[in-house]
């Protein structure tokens, strides 16, 4: 989500230095993936968690730092995605 966060500054404010900081933000997120995975060693459920935990992550910066706002049915489907996030956990 830190991606994200910086990707949204850039776009306020198109630079190099802001766009190689969201490539190495990035890149640690991919290392960051790896014991995850190793860990579990499946894919589908782990791959599928980290998806939803960086949505919910990018929209909590989205709303709180950003001021932004979600109608009803932007709602129900984060909401979905936390049932969802729940049940993978199982």
């Amino acid at each position: 989500a830190w991606g994200e966060y910086l990707s949204k500054k850039w776009a306020f404010q198109p630079g190099w230095t802001m766009a190689l900081a969201v490539v190495g933000v990035d890149a640690i997120g991919t290392f960051l993936w790896l014991p995850a995975i190793y860990s579990r060693n499946m894919l589908s459920i782990i791959g599928m968690a980290w998806l939803l935990i960086g949505a919910v992550a990018s929209m909590a910066i989205g709303l709180i730092i950003f001021r932004e706002t979600l109608d009803w049915t932007q709602w129900t489907g984060i909401g979905f995605a936390l049932v969802a996030l729940v049940l993978l956990g199982k």
